[in-house]
């Protein structure tokens, strides 16, 4: 777990907000912009695996080519 007041570049998390098979989402604030978003972040045992991470960024390239109102809006991608 990354603890409230971590800064990740840019985001500074707020709190958990859950976890999955892959990772861990967490609410965050974006200092440059001043909004709240959700940060997904692959899980630490599985970060050191090639084929993991290139699923991971397949999913985050995914998600950023759909446009509609009842899927999140991808920002940002980063290490």
């Amino acid at each position: 777990m990354i603890a409230a007041g971590t800064k990740l570049g840019p985001y500074e998390i707020i709190g958990a907000v859950g976890a999955g098979g892959m990772g861990e989402v967490y609410r965050a604030r974006d200092t440059r912009l001043g909004r709240i978003v959700a940060i997904k972040i692959l899980s630490h045992h599985l970060a050191s695996r090639a084929e993991l991470r290139e699923r991971f960024e397949r999913e985050a390239r995914t998600i950023a080519s759909l446009n509609h109102p009842h899927i999140c809006t991808l920002y940002d991608i980063g290490q």
